[in-house]
């Protein structure tokens, strides 16, 4: 699944009721590498022309966003809720060369949240099964950007064209997304509300489709 990582819904057979640290460490320890160790095309995108400063990355999986971030000069702080993905992102930041403008902390989010403020908060595909404040996160992510600084949220619109029979989880669209933020009138300009297509193969590796949506909101100086 490349240019994805995070908190994406993917694993059959979840148990909706115990998604947790235990959960995510197993599954990536099911495989040497589950990401493609690339950035999300969408943050690529919309960060390409920010200049550096203090990074958060929330859920940051193996760490492919926050060392792309960290090459770029960005000082980025990754985050994630398993102990095994932060030891691989750790390696490749080591391995990018980055380590000196990486740190990694262990958080579940709906317990406990990075302290200070970023330039950039960048929350990519933060789902997962089970009860998941994922509202009063993205809010608690809002708060930690700093005057003049960004909060980019990247998520998926439903399930990709070929799945099927699959849980119910709540996919919000832009519009819903930014009312959930409960932005303060007047103190943040919305740069970015918008659904789009793209192709991803499906695992048999025929070609499919995936929507997905992004918000990119700037908080006024």
């Amino acid at each position: 699944m490349p240019h994805e990582h995070h908190r994406s819904p993917e694993p059959a057979g979840a148990d909706a009721t115990v998604v947790g640290e235990e959960y995510w460490d197993t599954r990536y320890r099911e495989s040497d590498k589950v990401w493609s160790g690339e950035a999300n095309a969408v943050l690529a995108r919309e960060t390409e022309g920010l200049a550096p400063g203090r990074a958060l990355d929330l859920g940051c999986g193996e760490g492919g966003d926050a060392v792309w971030l960290a090459r770029r000069g960005w000082h980025v702080t990754g985050t994630d809720i398993s102990g095994v993905a932060l030891e691989r992102a750790a390696v490749h930041a080591s391995d990018a060369g980055v380590d000196d403008r990486t740190e990694w902390e262990r958080h579940d989010l709906a317990e406990s949240f990075p302290a200070g403020e970023y330039d950039l908060v960048s929350a990519c595909f933060l789902h997962t099964f089970g009860e998941f404040p994922r509202e009063r996160i993205l809010r608690r992510a809002a708060a930690a950007v700093a005057p003049g600084g960004i909060l980019l949220v990247v998520g998926h619109a439903g399930w990709a064209s070929w799945q099927q029979d699959r849980p119910e989880i709540d996919f919000p669209t832009p519009d819903q997304v930014l009312a959930q933020l409960e932005l303060a009138a007047g103190a943040w300009e919305v740069l970015l509300a918008e659904e789009h297509v793209r192709a991803q193969d499906q695992p048999d590796g025929r070609p499919g489709t995936r929507t997905d949506n992004v918000v990119k909101v700037r908080r006024l100086p």
